[in-house]
């Protein structure tokens, strides 16, 4: 019996385990030693000079830079707005500036400007930086909305646990309208948050909350049909998915220009990067960009309504009458046993 008791609790150690690793090698891959990897910025300036300075630069700056020139400082202007270009440089012998829009990440703001600033120092004038898109004083970093992009994933994948475990005998067709409810709730929460209490959104609140709807749903019916099949299993694979991948491909900290290629590939396309990437184009550049950013909000939700099918598909054979299932599994032991798998699951996915 201690025997059984010991393997029982050895093997509910595995997930806690696994989620140690995989967060380790996740956050500090992804976030520990920051640098440029091939950002995009700008040279301001027309002529055979201004080719000769840009390729100056590339050659100094190796691969951490992608330079192109641009004839004019107003094409630079909108390149910035636009986030084609991290930062972009117009030479001058008395005023070198420096083009940046800190709302897009304060980081690469940041990375660009130690680029540029013994560039200018060379040509023998100090740099002058203009930040054509801040953040709003409350958010002075623009790093809120990774922040509220943790909130609500964790209010989405905790509540896939209590779905999946409380809502076992109930047909998959409820739980994921279930589902649906919850993610409006915690969608809600996330544009209260945002809005009256900490001040990061001053305008479009009906908008965020749409694109966190759109962005918890999606979580949630995944992992409402992952749940038929993977049970307990289930807590670990939504901490990989929402969790390890998808907080350190958001952007929230760090743009993928300053991260390897691994997560700035994750970025193209992962949930996460697009709440994140589309709350900024609300907020900031006048929702430029934000279409695309929506569209990869729809496609995880599709994704969720389509594994959501399968596990009705599957279960539906399976499912039998109160009158067909043994009497022996609604045993007290067996009803013990049920309740702590519930609570072992829903005490690790918080």
């Amino acid at each position: 019996m201690k025997s059984s008791a010991l393997r029982h609790v050895l093997t509910h150690l595995i997930t806690p385990l696994l989620m140690c690793i995989g967060m380790g090698l996740a956050y500090m891959g992804a976030f520990v030693t920051p640098e440029p990897h091939h950002m995009p910025v700008a040279v301001v300036g027309a002529g055979p000079e201004a080719k000769v300075f840009a390729q100056t630069v590339k050659e100094t700056a190796g691969d951490k830079l992608d330079v192109r020139t641009v004839t004019s400082r107003a094409d630079a202007v909108e390149l910035v707005k636009d986030r084609h270009v991290t930062g972009a440089y117009v030479p001058s012998a008395h005023e070198p500036e420096l083009i940046v829009a800190s709302a897009a990440s304060d980081m690469g703001a940041t990375a660009v400007e130690k680029v540029f600033t013994p560039v200018a120092a060379h040509q023998g004038a100090p740099l002058k930086v203009t930040d054509i898109a801040k953040p709003v004083s409350d958010d002075p970093t623009g790093q809120g909305l990774f922040f509220l992009l943790i909130a609500v994933s964790i209010g989405s994948y905790a509540s896939v646990a209590a779905i999946g475990a409380a809502g076992a005998t109930l047909a998959v067709r409820v739980r994921a309208l279930i589902a649906v409810g919850t993610a409006a709730v915690v969608g809600g929460i996330g544009a209260l948050l945002a809005g009256p209490v900490f001040h990061l959104a001053h305008h479009d609140l009906g908008t965020l909350w749409a694109m966190a709807w759109l962005y918890s749903a999606g979580i949630l019916l995944i992992g409402v049909g992952l749940h038929t099949f993977l049970k307990r299993w289930t807590t670990l694979a939504m901490m990989v998915l929402f969790v390890m991948l998808n907080f350190t491909s958001s952007g929230g900290l760090f743009r993928p220009e300053l991260q390897n290629g691994f997560f700035g590939t994750l970025h193209a396309f992962w949930n996460g990067a697009g709440f994140v990437e589309g709350i900024r184009s609300l907020l900031y550049f006048g929702d430029d960009g934000i279409a695309r950013n929506v569209w990869t909000l729809v496609a995880w939700l599709v994704v969720g309504i389509a594994v959501t099918g399968i596990a009705a598909l599957w279960e539906r054979p399976a499912r039998r009458t109160p009158a067909e299932v043994p009497a022996a599994q609604d045993t007290p032991a067996a009803e013990a046993e049920r309740e702590a798998e519930e609570e072992t699951e829903e005490t690790v996915a918080v």
